[in-house]
């Protein structure tokens, strides 16, 4: 829709991401990375998840990142502010994703408790809540009727990438500092006192791999250009976008393939490049674009119109 595309001119925007406009993305895919908005509400200070709205086409959901409060942020697509709704009980130890899907018809959003940057946590935690109707209110409370708590086969990972597949009631996370990063299978349907342990599916080895040189000088630098930091898959299943700090990757599903030889399959990659810090990204609920920001108050928001060699008529 038009409203959608709306080119922003906000004195507030940075040159730096008012450059983002012109920035070509991969010729396979031949679509720019498109500003679409400006977040407009204070309290986004540093998002690190983002999804569409399941309810209607002009709502998308996102999050803080850890230490701010368990709450989810409703906005229109240029920015504006909608809606807080704060879960409980929920802790925001150190939230990193956001996906929509919908359940036994039922539209839901699960906000990932995943981050573990010294990988020293024994258990991460998924909080799954019925998508609340937008009130344009005051914060009102939202009760999480269902909590997933897993672990890890080997070990406390860091991650910040997950994606739902509803039809298989299953969230897939992928870690953020193994090289090449490993991708997990947590059930949707876990319940108990104790925590399910995640399935290793393996290491995804589509993204590609930083040099010797690169972890050198990633710290001096300050540039992890490699790490994967937000993935979700279309509602239809089929395709998948992984985000670095560089690029957005996006996989083809082939019928009945499974998702792990999906996002090893080679990605059409899009370069979001001089954009940083970008943490975060979605699908629009038809799968034609793809939603991104970063993580600052006051954070532009982009859009990338995915060409139809993806979303034409080829469906699963």
């Amino acid at each position: 829709m038009d409203s959608m595309r709306k080119t922003v001119t906000h004195a507030s925007i940075p040159l730096l991401f008012a450059a983002g406009l012109l920035m070509a993305a991969d010729p396979a895919l031949n679509q720019p990375l498109e500003m679409a908005g400006q977040l407009e509400d204070s309290r986004l200070v540093e998002v690190s998840g983002l999804a569409a709205s399941g309810r209607t086409s002009e709502v998308l959901w996102l999050l803080n990142d850890g230490g701010a409060s368990p709450s989810l942020h409703a906005i229109d697509p240029q920015g504006g502010a909608l809606d807080e709704v704060a879960l409980t009980p929920a802790r925001n130890r150190d939230w990193e994703d956001l996906a929509a899907f919908e359940l036994d018809g039922e539209p839901q959003l699960l906000a990932a408790d995943i981050g573990d940057n010294g990988a020293t946590y024994a258990e991460s935690v998924l909080y799954i809540v019925p998508e609340p109707a937008i009130r344009e209110s005051a914060a009102v409370l939202s009760a999480v009727p269902h909590t997933v708590r897993f672990r890890y086969p080997d070990g406390p990972r860091d991650a910040e990438s997950l994606a739902v597949d509803a039809a298989e009631r299953k969230a897939y996370v992928l870690s953020k500092r193994d090289i090449p990063p490993r991708l997990y299978a947590v059930p949707l349907d876990a319940a108990g006192d104790e925590p399910v342990v995640a399935e290793l599916l393996g290491p995804v080895t589509s993204l590609p791999a930083p040099t010797p040189e690169d972890i050198r000088l990633a710290p001096i630098r300050k540039d992890w250009h490699w790490q994967p930091t937000a993935m979700d898959f279309s509602q239809d299943g089929r395709l998948a976008a992984i985000l670095t700090y560089r690029h957005v990757f996006v996989f083809e599903r082939e019928t009945g393939q499974d998702w792990y030889t999906a996002l090893n399959r080679t990605p059409h990659k899009i370069d979001i490049e001089p954009v940083r810090g970008a943490e975060s990204l979605g699908f629009t609920a038809d799968g034609g674009s793809l939603f991104l920001t970063v993580e600052q108050r006051h954070a532009p928001l982009f859009r990338i119109d995915l060409d139809r060699s993806i979303t034409g008529k080829n469906q699963r």
